[in-house]
This record gives structure tokens, sequence and C-alpha cells, in this order.
């Protein structure tokens, strides 16, 4: 699972028929410490996400699983939105988490 920011909705007039209904969101990818880590991704939303939320996500074959219909054409799924994170710090090695 990766964690990711949703940047807002994105809207198609037509899209794959299995996919009908679904809210597709754009997300940030972000590493550990909550910084974007490459360029948005689209992710089908299964969890009703909005804007601003920091939300963790699957992609492959993870992502079709998410969704209700088998075997629909999907790279990215929200699964969940993160209410809170507490990360420790490992002791001894000075860094923070993975």
């Amino acid at each position: 699972m990766h964690f990711a920011r949703v940047l807002g909705t994105l809207w198609a007039t037509r899209k794959y028929e299995d996919l009908e209904g679904a809210a597709l969101q754009i997300v940030q990818p972000l590493d550990a410490d909550g910084k974007p880590v490459g360029g948005p991704i689209t992710a089908v939303d299964t969890v009703g996400a909005g804007e601003g939320e920091l939300v963790f996500y699957v992609t492959a074959r993870e992502a079709v699983i998410a969704w209700h219909k088998p075997m629909v054409p999907i790279d990215a799924a929200l699964v969940g939105i993160v209410e809170s994170l507490d990360i420790e710090a490992e002791v001894g090695t000075g860094g923070g988490a993975p």
C-alpha cells in the first residue's frame, strides 16, 4: 500500500462500461515523510475520499480486486482514508520511518 493526497476529481462523460458509477480521483503519491513522489496519478475511489484527504492506495492486481466487478482495467484504487498516522523513529539509527 502507498500513501497519497487527493488533489481533485476527474470527470469523464464516457468511460469503460464496468466503471460506470466509479469516482475517479487525482492523487499525489507521497513518501513516508509526506513529500511528493513522482507525478499525480488517477485512482478509482472505493472509499469516498475528498479533496485534500490523506489516503492509501494499491496498484496492479490488488487495485482490480478492490473494485466490485472482476477484471476491470484499473491501475490504482483508493482503499482507505487515513485518520491519524503515528510513526516512531528506530532507536540508534538516527533515521525516521522507512
